[in-house]
């Protein structure tokens, strides 16, 4: 029994170290499985790469809507101070345009300086809201060459998975 092992192990050490007929058949396959292989590899690694990017993409275009958001919401808001500016400069010429008896009434000269302080007040008002909105302006510029900058990723990765055509 042990001959008939050391006569299998002898041939086993023999058959491995003689090439055969298949040999540049063998050594082809291989080849090409460590390319399949390489291929495989450097696919799922572009894969990962364009998933992290799709994610950014989400989170940018969820920053850019809110920034889009703020901008609207500014300019609304200017908008608004910048009616209630106009109404109340109107308000003061008609008081003021009034008959020449009601301006000598005391509450009269009250009820104009309380105008010309709101109208002061909406100025500052209108000014602060207005670098708001060149703030929310600037942010969303930022956030869409950001964006852009994501979108161009993007391209390249598609190229180079579609094999650059």
């Amino acid at each position: 029994m042990l001959r008939l092992v050391l006569f299998f192990a002898a041939a086993l050490t023999t058959a491995a170290q003689t090439p055969s007929s298949d040999s540049p058949v063998l050594q082809a396959l291989l080849t090409e499985i460590r390319q399949l292989r390489q291929d495989l590899q450097t696919t799922a690694a572009a894969i990962q790469r364009v998933q992290i990017v799709m994610f950014r993409v989400q989170n940018e275009s969820q920053l850019l809507s809110r920034a889009a958001q703020r901008v609207d919401e500014a300019r609304t808001h200017c908008a608004l101070l910048q009616e209630q500016r106009t109404g109340l400069s109107e308000e003061i010429a008609r008081q003021e345009a009034r008959p020449p008896q009601s301006s000598s009434d005391p509450s009269f000269a009250d009820r104009i300086a309380r105008l010309k302080s709101n109208l002061e007040s909406t100025g500052v008002m209108v000014q602060q809201c207005q670098a708001r909105e060149i703030d929310a302006t600037a942010q969303l510029r930022d956030e869409q060459a950001k964006m852009n900058d994501l979108q161009d990723q993007l391209d390249k990765l598609d190229k180079a998975l579609s094999g650059g055509r």
